[in-house]
Formats: structure tokens, sequence, C-alpha cells
């Protein structure tokens, strides 16, 4: 890392991924100063940044920093920046990691900021980004927490969790990114901050059903509370702190994400609850919903460690298997009764 990105100057950013997530943190690093460049695939978005200073596929009608540029060129995007944001969906973080990573500059760090965990290796984002990238743990931070994309684009106050090894890393991140309205802490507990921000996907979809069905606030607090059981049973299962997941990137980014309107994870649910099938509610979402994927790791990871995920498992039958979600219901509700809280 360069001596002036670490004393908390102006720094050469490259931002990997153009939806929504991404091109609202790209716009505000940039209006933060630092020099960015955001990578899309799409030429039309590399268009709109570069001419009228817009990404109107997926922030339309929020204008973007004026200093902000775009490019399609994946090597461009992060050739000389001593900080690279990956922003792009899980699925597509390994094949887009490799292509960037001849270009990759030494000592460059990079963050994550993408929720998932990929199917078939059951790897989390920086597990991924170390084996494509090669990078050690001190060159990796993971940004989470409760932050829909069009409500930072709008500066409403907003806390999120960055998350590093190193913790000179978590505090450079830190010191990049916040803002007066964006207001970020740190941790050391990567893989805890990556499960919250990834399982919380999954109990969403959960919940969005639970709303579909109309089942009422009583049913979806229910649902909440022991969702984060799971979520923590399996971090602790995996060295997680357990402390992470009364943060904000554990119950913050689960209630508002099972709450929130703007949720896509919450819109698959519902749709399911309507009787849609889940094909046709992907391909009518321009946006990826990453907790349709990320259930099929959960169920095998959970499976594989012998950790007890109910409501996940009925998620991915309901998903992957034609559970009707009132039967998924039933078997949760008529399970063999025990105590709420685990042996320690």
């Amino acid at each position: 890392m360069r001596p002036e990105a670490a004393a908390g100057k102006s720094r050469h950013v490259g931002v990997v991924g153009a939806g929504s997530w991404g091109t609202v943190l790209a716009d505000l690093l940039a209006r933060n100063g630092h020099r960015v460049e955001l990578w899309a695939r799409e030429p039309e978005i590399v268009e709109q940044v570069n001419a009228r200073h817009e990404n109107g596929l997926f922030l339309k009608g929020i204008p973007l920093a004026e200093t902000l540029t775009a490019t399609g060129g994946l090597g461009r995007a992060v050739v000389g920046k001593d900080l690279v944001v990956m922003a792009v969906p899980s699925h597509h973080l390994r094949t887009v990691a490799a292509a960037l990573s001849a270009k990759l500059e030494p000592g460059a760090a990079v963050v994550s900021v993408s929720k998932g965990i990929e199917n078939g290796t059951e790897l989390t984002m920086t597990g991924v980004l170390k084996e494509t990238l090669g990078l050690a743990d001190e060159r990796l931070a993971v940004l989470s927490g409760p932050s829909f994309a069009v409500e930072v684009a709008r500066r409403t106050p907003t806390g999120v969790t960055v998350a590093a090894r190193k913790a000179e890393l978590a505090r450079t991140v830190q010191r990049a990114f916040a803002t007066p309205y964006f207001r970020v802490y740190t941790s050391r507990d990567t893989i805890g901050v990556e499960l919250g921000g990834a399982l919380k996907n999954v109990i969403a979809i959960a919940a969005g059903i639970v709303d579909g069905l109309g089942l009422g606030l009583n049913t979806r607090a229910a649902l909440i509370t022991r969702g984060m059981t799971e979520i923590r049973r399996l971090g602790k299962r995996m060295g997680a702190n357990p402390r992470t997941f009364s943060g904000l990137a554990g119950y913050g980014d689960l209630i508002l994400t099972c709450t929130g309107e703007l949720s896509r994870n919450h819109t698959v649910g519902r749709e399911l609850a309507a009787g849609r099938r889940l094909s046709d509610v992907l391909e009518s979402m321009r946006m990826v919903a990453e907790g349709v994927r990320t259930a099929q790791s959960v169920y095998q990871l959970s499976s594989r460690l012998g950790v007890e995920m109910p409501i996940s498992r009925q998620t991915y039958r309901i998903l992957y298997e034609g559970l009707p979600p009132r039967e998924a219901l039933h078997e949760l509700m008529t399970r063999d009764l025990r105590p709420e809280l685990d042996e320690e």
C-alpha cells in the first residue's frame, strides 16, 4: 500500500462491478476525494457514467460524482490502484478475479463487498479471492452491514463494518469510506462478518415467504430470531466471534433484509409464496438475489459440518425440491420440542 494512502490521503481506487452497490460505493469514494475508476461489464453503463454521470440501469435518477470514471477494461480498473473493491455477484467473483489477477498491483489491498458462499467449494468471498489472487490475509478486507444501495446514494445515515485480519488495513479502509452519512466500524472477525452478510439472504427469502403468506408479525419476529440462532451456530462452528452476530453485520443486516421492501431476497420469498416458479421470479429481476445460490451452499455446508439449521434447510427445499411453503412451515413448527438456548 502506498504511504500516502495509508496516511488517509487521496488514493487510487478500482471498483470492480457496476451494479447498484458497486456504483454507490464508487460514487462515495469519489466524493471522498479519491481517484476512482469503475469497471462495468455493460458498455452502456460505461458511456452513461463518463458522459452523463449516471447509471441508468441500476441507479436510475441518482446523479454520480463528476470525478468518477468508468471503463470496460478489467485490467485498466486495477492497474495502478492501491485499493481494489470487488463488487461483482458472488457467483461471478471467481471468474472475474482470475481475469484480473495478473494486473493487480503488488501490495494492493482488496476489499470484498460481495455477499455469498460459493457453490461447490463452500468458500466465502475472501476465500475465493485468496485462492484466485494468491493474496495473504493481510491484504484482504470485507465490508458488510445493513445498507441498501439506493439509501446510501441518497445519503441516508448508514452504519457498516469493515473486517480485516490486519487491524491497520481495517482502519485504512475505514478512513477511505467513512463520511458524515456513512459510518464505518472496524472488526478483525472476517469470517463472522462474511457469514452474517451471506446467510442473512437465505433467512430473508424465508421471511419473504412468511410475509407473502400473510402470517403476521409474530411469525416474522420468531423467524428472524431463530434465523440468527442458525447463523450464529454455523459461525461458531467455523471459528467466528459470536459477538459479531449481535452487531451491524449480524442482526443489523438480517433485520434490514428480512423487513425492507427494497430487499431482493425478501421479494423472491414473497413471489414464491404467491405461487410463482423460481425460474420465472429470477428471470424478471435485473439484479441478483444472492440468497438463492447461497441456500445451496449453506445446505451443503451445514450438512457436512453437522450444524442444525432447520430454517435454512426448509428454504433450500422450497427453492430446489419444490416443497410447498405451508408444508415447510408445518414441519418447522411440529419438530421435537427443545430448549431455546444451545448448550455451550
